[in-house]
């Protein structure tokens, strides 16, 4: 039986997927989260076979949970859930380890053929994600995301806190800094990106699949 934890912000997606994978007996839910960072510990707790994973999380984006999967968790398979599809998004999740991606436009038969084959060892991509890729290899500046592969794994961080309408204070707090440090982050990140305002900044971030929070262009 192979053991899983859905990662998923959405109460309704999280359900829905539950009920899809209790459907077969050879599944087991061991866990499921809403948080980035708390699912993150759950992983390196329990050690699940496959976890399914939605991209945009709030706490820790789903890149960046992925990531510390692919690190410490060898045995760990990795389903992507999203409807964020973004070309530089899909191929960042590719090299950061995901075995497959579905996107949340597809019907259940095609998700539970995704699960299926990334639980068995192998990799799916729904089709949609494979015209794209093939899009990136006879035009790679498709997958280039230049601004973003400048900031640092903490500059990400604190971008999408900041995306999360945390304030400098809170950013210190949540990421055991002091006040100045964090601030220093936050000046750089807005060099590099060239963005000064939080409106600004916030729209990068979703843009980029690296927040979930809701955000109106005209704001």
């Amino acid at each position: 039986m192979k053991r899983v934890i859905i990662i998923e912000d959405q109460v309704a997606v999280r359900e829905m997927l539950a009920a899809v994978l209790r459907m077969d007996d050879q599944y087991e839910i061991v866990a499921e989260c809403g948080d980035g960072h708390t699912a993150y510990d759950v992983c390196l707790e329990l050690k699940p076979d496959l976890v399914i994973l939605d991209v945009l999380l709030p706490g820790l984006n789903g890149v960046s949970v992925l990531k510390r999967i692919t690190r410490y968790l060898k045995g760990t398979r990795v389903l992507i859930f999203s409807g964020f599809t973004h070309a530089s998004l899909i191929c960042e999740l590719l090299q950061a380890g995901a075995h497959g991606f579905v996107g949340k436009s597809a019907n259940l038969a095609e998700l539970r053929k995704g699960i299926q084959t990334v639980a068995e060892g192998g990799t799916y991509f729904s089709p949609f994600i494979t015209d794209l890729l093939r899009e990136v290899v006879l035009n790679p500046r498709l997958a280039r995301s230049h601004d973003l592969d400048t900031l640092t794994a903490r500059e990400r961080e604190i971008l999408q806190l900041i995306a999360e309408s945390h304030s400098t204070r809170e950013i210190a707090k949540k990421l055991e800094v002091s006040i100045k440090t964090a601030e220093n982050h936050r000046m750089n990140l807005m060099k590099k990106l060239n963005l000064h305002d939080v409106a600004s900044l916030t729209r990068f971030a979703i843009e980029h699949g690296m927040t979930s929070c809701n955000f109106s262009p005209a704001a």
